[in-house]
């Protein structure tokens, strides 16, 4: 694949991608902003409502969103292939099903607004910079070597 082949799939991808992405606010919310998962239930109907705590909204909205997720990848044409371990990256490999050598990492970040900056939102990390950032072909805690992605988001 040339670089002007990869720069259209990457391109048709990104466009794609923010697309979808645009839409996700109204699954997860209604219309006054109020999130529509509440909380979890366990095996004896207890109750647990949702605390503000990031890690525990990121799970819960992942969960939300991946059949949401799985129908874009299908409605476009790609597989996904998720991280077999927690601290890889990406969250999300998207592989093209009509060419395997078409690859996008998806990494799904999530963070908060930050009241005292209405507007804004509050930083969040950028994970590991493992050994990938620098050996672009490195298979370390990474899901495909870093280079054999077209795009990174």
């Amino acid at each position: 694949m040339n670089k002007k082949e990869r720069l259209i799939e990457k391109e048709k991808f990104s466009s794609a991608l923010t697309e979808f992405v645009k839409g996700l606010g109204n699954y997860v919310s209604g219309e006054d902003g109020q999130w529509t998962v509440k909380g979890f239930i366990d095996i004896f109907k207890n109750i647990y409502t949702i605390s503000s705590d990031t890690k525990i909204v990121s799970k819960i909205l992942e969960i939300h969103l991946f059949p949401r997720i799985l129908q874009f990848a299908q409605d476009n044409g790609y597989s996904i292939v998720l991280a077999e371990h927690q601290n890889w990256y990406p969250d999300l490999s998207f592989i093209k099903q009509s060419n395997q050598a078409v690859k996008f990492a998806v990494d799904l970040k999530t963070t908060y607004r930050d009241p005292e900056f209405p507007g804004h939102v509050n930083g969040f990390t950028l994970g590991s910079h493992g050994a990938y950032f620098r050996e672009r072909s490195s298979t370390k805690n990474i899901q495909f070597p870093y280079s054999d992605y077209l795009g990174h988001f």
